[in-house]
C-alpha cells in the first residue's frame, strides 16, 4: 500500500481526486489544508497544513512519508487578483516548500497542476502549445507559469520525478465554485438545477478550454502512472476537451431545463478570459500517455444536472 499525502485537499479537485485514488488506487491518503473538513473512509486522514510554512510542511512529511504528492493548494485566478502576495505566497513559496521536502523525503512522484492562466494575450488563441513565449497578465498566471519552470528544475538538479497537467476550466457538482474566471460554467449549471435565474460575469460569446473533472480526474491518474520515460515534457502538458462559451452552455441546458434564463453582466474577469487561449494542443499528451476524454458538452451538463 503506498502513501499518498494531498495538500490543498478541500478545493474543487482535491474533493474528485481523494475519492477517484479511492477507487483505483490501494492507497493511505493523507489529506491536508488550512481549513478543517471531515474525511470518511478507512485509510483517509486530516491535518492541518499551510504550505508558506516551511516548517509546518516538512513536519507533516517528517511524520507521515509519502510515497506520492499531489500538491494542490493554490490561489485561483480571481481571488489572486484581490491579493496578489497571498497568490505568490501560496502558489510560489507553498510550492517550493512542498518540492524542497519532496527532494528530502524521497518522494518517488509529485504532481502540481498548472493552469491555462499561464498563457499571456499574444499566445495563440488556437491550438496554443505547450511551449510558449507569451507572457501571462495576473498573478495566478505567473505564478503557475513560474512554478513549471521550477517543474524542470527540480527534475534536472535533483531528479525529482515531477508531473504536471495544465487544467483548462474544470466543471464539476461535489464542490460549488469558488474564484476561478472559468467557474461561471459551474455557477450557471447550479443556477438551473434549482430553477433560478443567473448572471453570467463574462460575455456570451467568450470562448474558453474547457473539461469535465471526471474526465480531468482520470486523465491525471493515467498519467501518474505513465511511464516515465516515456514523458518528454517536464514543465506542463495541455488537456482539455471542448472549447466553451457561456452562450453554448446556455443552449446545452435549454436542452434539459427549457425555461431556464441567464443574463449577461461582465466584470473584471471578462479581461482575464479575454487573455486565455480558446483551445490547446493536446497532441503532446496523447503521443506521450494515451490522453483521452469521454465527454462533450451535452453529456457534461446531462450529467451534472444529474448528480445536483
Amino acid at each position: 500500500m503506498i502513501k499518498i499525502l494531498i495538500t490543498g485537499s478541500n478545493g474543487q479537485v482535491g474533493a474528485e481526486l481523494i475519492r477517484i485514488i479511492r477507487s483505483s488506487i490501494d492507497a493511505e491518503i493523507l489529506c491536508t489544508d488550512i481549513t478543517q473538513r471531515t474525511v470518511e473512509g478507512d485509510g483517509i486522514s486530516f491535518e492541518y497544513l499551510d504550505v508558506k510554512s516551511r516548517e509546518l510542511t516538512e513536519k507533516i512529511f517528517e511524520k507521515f512519508k509519502p510515497d506520492q504528492v499531489y500538491h494542490l493548494a493554490s490561489i485561483l485566478s480571481a481571488s489572486g487578483e484581490k491579493d496578489p502576495y497571498l497568490a505568490y505566497s501560496v502558489n510560489l513559496t507553498g510550492t517550493v516548500n512542498v518540492l524542497n521536502a519532496c527532494v528530502k523525503y524521497n518522494v518517488d512522484k509529485v504532481f502540481v497542476p498548472s493552469t491555462i492562466g499561464v498563457f499571456g494575450p499574444d499566445a495563440p488563441k488556437e491550438n496554443a502549445p505547450v511551449r510558449h513565449s507569451s507572457i501571462p497578465t495576473t498573478m495566478y498566471g505567473i505564478t503557475k507559469a513560474a512554478a513549471e519552470m521550477l517543474f524542470q528544475y527540480y527534475f534536472d538538479k535533483y531528479g525529482l520525478d515531477v508531473r504536471s497537467l495544465r487544467y483548462p476550466g474544470l466543471i464539476s457538482y461535489r464542490v460549488p465554485p469558488t474564484a476561478g474566471t472559468t467557474d461561471y460554467a459551474v455557477d450557471m449549471i447550479r443556477h438551473a438545477a434549482k430553477n433560478a435565474p443567473y448572471i453570467c460575469y463574462l460575455k456570451e460569446d467568450t470562448p474558453l478550454p474547457m473539461m469535465y473533472m471526471q474526465d480531468a480526474m482520470e486523465a491525471t491518474i493515467k498519467y501518474m502512472h505513465a511511464d516515465s520515460k516515456n514523458l518528454t515534457i517536464r514543465t506542463a502538458y495541455n488537456v482539455m476537451s471542448y472549447t466553451l462559451t457561456p452562450e453554448m452552455l446556455y443552449d446545452s441546458i435549454k436542452k434539459f431545463k427549457p425555461n431556464f434564463e441567464v443574463r449577461y453582466n461582465p466584470d473584471f474577469r471578462q479581461k482575464i478570459a479575454e487573455s486565455w487561449p480558446y483551445s490547446l494542443d493536446i497532441s503532446d499528451s496523447k503521443r506521450d500517455w494515451g490522453f483521452s476524454f469521454r465527454y462533450d458538452i451535452d453529456k457534461t451538463v446531462e450529467d451534472m444536472l444529474a448528480n445536483l
